[in-house]
């Protein structure tokens, strides 16, 4: 490898990292039932809060149908969320174990 192209690599490197700090301090809600159920989850994929409305509490399979979706919706959102800032850094290139 030359000069060039070890600078370039450690230029990417350090935004991947910048980007994994934003991830760490972006969240995402993702919802369902049209808001009974929310689940707020951070661009690293961790589930920090849940909120369910009381009416939501009386079907209790109805229930857990709507945090599983909230928590898809919301883990769905982050993956994007990933994806629009990877692709700021490698320009749309499909780096493996990036994204």
């Amino acid at each position: 490898m030359n000069r060039n192209m070890i600078r370039q690599a450690q230029k990417l490197q350090q935004q991947l990292q910048k980007i994994q700090q934003e991830l760490e301090a972006l969240t995402v809600e993702g919802s369902a039932g049209g808001g009974v159920v929310k689940v707020v989850m951070t661009g690293k994929q961790v589930v920090e809060k849940v909120t369910i409305e009381p009416e939501a509490v009386e079907d209790r399979e109805l229930l857990q149908d709507l945090v599983l979706a909230a928590v898809n919706d919301a883990f769905a959102k982050t993956q994007e969320l990933t994806a629009k800032k990877m692709s700021a850094v490698t320009g749309g290139m499909n780096i493996p174990g990036l994204g």
